[in-house]
């Protein structure tokens, strides 16, 4: 969940144009049905990005359902357990396939319920195709390599596969009117800040995942930083937990929380309605970082998860920084 270049005023559903349904003799779901489909997804594999969207008002957290699904169908697409036993020729046709879908979707063509909610979202708060594109072109990085030499290479590929969520989820959020009336130079890049928060918990995914990502075969931790800090790839896929391991992680934590960091100076010029939620996700995920610190970096044996009751604390407290500019 991110935040919006401009204030926008949903359009009302009775002026939208019936999508293409391809195919005859095909039952449409209501639109009512298509975005239950996407709650009851988004509920069962983002639980903490769902809690958060129960904060926002009814229409925006539909569209954030609506997004979020067609995110997962993405990723999945090079993700998921058949993909693994998929060559990469096969992944980029399939790749193709969704990149085409998509585009058709943005044209009007609807194929099932999960797009009959996008196309409704998209209709109700219009934005561009490049961020979608965007987020393909990243899974196809996932296919063509599994190692990043730098991070300005890990970052283009964070950037693409969860920067693009702030870009399109950031006309759901709106901005407040303060920030049109604000001095220019008190406000920070909206898009920026969309973009860093989706970098921000693309890092800690990262750092969280290490342990699962090396049964495919798959190092995200920039080649030159594990050189840096004298920890051997054959040391990570081994599982080692030694000094130069938490030096590494303790390193790459920091620089997660920076990147948070520089998502929350956009967070106060968010329409009122989206900043308890925005903050709520923001400081949940951030916790993740705080819980692979107190399991000593053992992301191997260990899946990071913020408890229960820390979750419901947050939620008070982040209702208080909400309230604030």
């Amino acid at each position: 969940m991110s935040f919006s270049q401009h204030v926008h005023s949903p359009r009302p559903t009775d002026q939208h144009q019936p999508p293409l349904w391809p195919g005859s003799g095909v039952e449409h779901p209501s639109l009512e049905e298509a975005y239950e489909a996407c709650r009851l997804e988004t509920q069962h594999w983002a639980k903490t990005y769902y809690l958060g969207s129960l904060l926002m008002p009814p229409e925006k957290r539909r569209a954030i359902w609506a997004i979020y699904v067609w995110c997962r169908r993405t990723d999945e697409l090079v993700d998921s357990s058949d993909a693994n036993t998929m060559a990469p020729s096969q992944l980029h046709q399939r790749l193709n396939r969704w990149e085409e879908r998509t585009r058709r979707l943005f044209a009007g063509e609807v194929n099932d319920a999960q797009d009959m909610a996008l196309w409704d979202t998209l209709q109700r708060y219009p934005q561009d195709i490049h961020p979608y594109l965007e987020m393909i072109a990243g899974q196809r990085m996932d296919v063509d390599r599994k190692r990043y030499e730098t991070f300005e290479q890990l970052k283009l590929y964070c950037y693409r596969v969860a920067g693009t969520v702030g870009l399109m989820s950031q006309r759901v959020m709106g901005l407040d009117n303060a920030f049109c009336s604000a001095p220019w130079s008190q406000c920070p890049d909206p898009t920026n800040c969309a973009v860093a928060l989706g970098i921000a918990s693309q890092l800690t995914n990262i750092l969280r995942d290490v342990g699962e990502d090396r049964g495919r075969g798959r190092i995200y931790i920039p080649q030159d930083e594990l050189a840096r800090f004298n920890y051997t790839e054959a040391e990570l896929m081994a599982g080692v937990i030694n000094e130069p391991w938490r030096a590494l992680m303790k390193f790459q934590v920091q620089r997660a929380r920076e990147w948070f960091h520089r998502s929350e100076l956009g967070i106060r010029w968010l329409c009122q309605d989206a900043r308890w939620p925005v903050w709520t996700s923001l400081r949940l995920y951030r916790g993740i970082l705080g819980v692979i610190e107190d399991n000593g970096y053992d992301v191997f044996s260990c899946r990071a998860y913020v408890p229960r009751l820390q979750k419901l604390l947050n939620l008070s407290v982040s209702f208080l920084l909400a309230q604030s500019r």
